[in-house]
């Protein structure tokens, strides 16, 4: 009887303890935003969220209102949509809200590295020195001979026609802007003597492009990777992947090529000297390569795609460039060497800043997420005080919050060049209830944990358009083309994808 009673005794505590785990005890506190678990135990709204997360947000904040806590996968998110509200979130103390927590398991099953303490200031560090500032000028420069390399190359030979050439918009950009991105970045052909250096650059052409097929792979299983639910056939093909680019970006690899960008060498020097051992630090190139090359092609093609299908936008934009090539020194005319674009002369280009600030308004969709480490006060713009549980989860999602909310931007969906400058070229700003945002539009994230990279993504991205612009007419095939409808599996992972390629054509504009 004794035995029984044990037994019995055990399995109900194990079964109250499955669902203390699976959330099914949990009741909203009297000071805590309103609890929806949904009505699955444990998974909660992981489906709904998956299948289309902006879709799912926007119902929510129907029902709820600008902050509530929702049940994905185990874990409880706490959904911040009031813009007014970031700044206490993005600055709030490590100790308080963390963004490393969920970072570090997110790298770890997407790119098998596991970060060490000191990661977060050795890419500040290194990002502060080689992408900004001097070290910046010197990055431009180097993706610019790269773009010229992967592009321009016939221009002097006479070899490249004035006639219509046509391609797939999405692949080219990409293809293109991945290649100048991490042979700048990463290296080139080590080369001795002019004779062997237009054959380190065909080695350069050729090895970049079979790199960029590879990660193209990786990249289209890169969500369902991150949310841990690709099927057995694809989960081995992404760990085939992970082990060619472990082996292809390894520093013993890396340090046999000329031009390395010191931010690739200075941080694995740092990893060394942190006692990262050199297969993770392998690795760790593995995740800079797709951190800083994940988003940039993607972002060129819609603001190609964009320009082409507004006419008056495509003007405005190539008249700035042609007004500042001419004011450089730099004109494009017949038989004329390649154009040469300085970062001073990105500096003048405010409405193709404008054009590309819109373009990432709608299409960069990040979610911003940070761990509560202890129970945490908030205070909303309507004076409501709410407090965030430790365990939980806070997390932003400003592509509804700010980037398409019509009170901040007036008719969010439409594309207008010039919506972030004003006439006299100086920037905007921007409101809700009258009162100045200082978070209007987000594509790179915000506080600690803000892109660090951004200033070069931007010049690389703006580099592309002004030699497209510079030197070829654009066209899409169909004029009469929609804009293609974005792939919903990839929100919360930076710049949107279409779910089609559109054609267009291209053509020496001399």
């Amino acid at each position: 009887m004794a035995l029984w009673v044990i037994l019995l005794c055990t399995l109900i505590a194990s079964l109250l303890g499955g669902l203390y785990l699976l959330g099914a005890f949990r009741r909203r506190r009297p000071d805590e935003p309103p609890l929806d678990k949904g009505t699955i135990p444990w998974l909660g709204y992981t489906l709904d969220f998956r299948k289309d997360s902006s879709e799912f947000l926007k119902r929510m904040q129907r029902k709820h209102g600008d902050i509530f806590t929702v049940l994905i996968g185990g874990y409880y998110f706490t959904f911040v949509m009031d813009p007014f509200c970031f700044g206490a979130i993005v600055k709030e103390s490590r100790s308080k809200l963390d963004f490393r927590t969920f970072a570090s398991k997110l790298v770890w099953q997407v790119f098998g590295y596991k970060p060490i303490e000191a990661n977060h200031s050795i890419i500040h560090a290194s990002s502060t020195k080689h992408l900004m500032g001097d070290g910046l000028t010197v990055m431009t420069q180097a993706t610019m001979e790269n773009f010229q390399k992967l592009m321009l190359f016939n221009l002097s030979s006479g070899e490249e026609k004035r006639v219509w050439q046509e391609d797939s918009l999405f692949h080219y950009c990409y293809n293109i802007v991945f290649r100048a991105g991490y042979l700048a970045l990463y290296g080139s052909e080590p080369h001795q003597g002019a004779d062997n250096k237009e054959k380190a650059n065909e080695q350069d052409r050729i090895h970049s492009n079979q790199v960029f097929h590879e990660f193209r792979k990786y990249d289209r299983l890169f969500p369902r990777l991150a949310y841990a639910v690709l099927p057995p056939k694809d989960k081995i093909e992404a760990e085939q992947l992970k082990r060619f680019f472990w082996s292809m970006l390894s520093v013993k690899k890396s340090w046999q090529k000329d031009n390395i960008s010191g931010w690739i060498s200075d941080q694995d020097q740092l990893l060394a000297e942190n006692g990262v051992p050199e297969y993770m630090r392998d690795r760790f190139m593995f995740m800079l390569l797709w951190a800083s090359q994940g988003n940039t092609g993607p972002t060129a093609f819609w603001l190609l795609l964009y320009l082409m299908k507004h006419p008056e936008a495509m003007k405005a934009v190539k008249d700035e460039v042609d007004k500042v090539s001419r004011e450089n020194g730099q004109e494009v005319k017949p038989g004329s060497p390649p154009i040469n674009i300085t970062r001073d002369m990105l500096n003048q280009t405010p409405l193709l800043d404008s054009a590309l600030e819109e373009t990432l308004r709608l299409v960069a969709a990040p979610i911003l997420v940070r761990a509560v480490l202890q129970d945490t006060r908030l205070k909303m713009s309507s004076g409501t005080e709410y407090s965030l549980r430790k365990g939980d989860r806070v997390a932003l999602f400003p592509h509804i919050s700010v980037q398409m909310n019509p009170e901040i931007h007036p008719e969010p969906h439409e594309f207008k060049y010039n919506r972030f400058v004003n006439p006299d070229g100086t920037k905007k700003d921007f409101y809700k209830n009258g009162k100045r945002l200082k978070y209007f539009n987000m594509p790179w994230g915000a506080g600690v944990s803000i892109c660090p990279g951004r200033f070069f993504a931007a010049a690389e991205i703006k580099l592309f358009v002004f030699l497209m612009l510079s030197h070829y007419d654009l066209e899409l095939v169909n004029r009469e083309e929609e804009i293609p409808a974005i792939d919903t599996s990839r929100w919360g992972f930076g710049t949107m994808q279409p779910v089609r390629d559109v054609r267009f054509r291209y053509r020496l504009r001399f």
